[in-house]
Formats: C-alpha cells, structure tokens, sequence
C-alpha cells in the first residue's frame, strides 16, 4: 500500500504533503492540536479525504512507535555496554 504522507523536495521543500496535494501533514496535526476536529480540518481541506487523514495519523503512530522502540532498543544496549564495563573493570 502507498503512503498518503510523502516528502518530495520538489515540494514544498520536502516539507511531509499529502500524497497528490501540497496540503502539509503538519496542518492537520495544528488543527487537532488546537482543539479542532478531523470534520473542520476536512471541511477546510475538501481535497483530503477522510481515509486519507486517518491513515495519515495511523502512519505517524506507527513511526512515532517505531522511533521509540529504536531509542529504547539504543539505550538497552548502551547500557549493557556500561554493566559488561564495569563488571569486566
């Protein structure tokens, strides 16, 4: 399955769009932030569709949950490094 957030840098800078428009994927990010809902983001973006921005969020909590897991993985290690260190020392 494709990606609906896509980063080009023939647009906008690379800025993450949605895939087909140059709406940034930061804009419905804002308005939820902001106490707005999907409906009035929709309503002020009609090119995006529904599906669209609900799979764009599951995209960023999958990256999101994926950046953690690599962190915690990185950190695990590096601190097994230090106790391996100090025991051997």
């Amino acid at each position: 399955m494709e990606k609906v957030i896509i980063k080009n840098p023939g647009i906008l800078g690379g800025e993450p769009v949605f895939r087909g428009t140059r709406v940034p994927f930061k804009i419905l990010t804002d308005y939820l932030e902001g106490g707005d809902s999907l409906d009035q983001f929709l309503e002020q973006y009609p090119s995006i569709t529904r599906e669209a921005a609900v799979a764009a969020l599951e995209e960023a909590r999958l990256s999101l949950a994926a950046q953690l897991h690599e962190n915690t993985a990185r950190r695990v290690r590096s601190q097994t490094a230090i106790c391996w260190f100090a025991f051997a020392w």
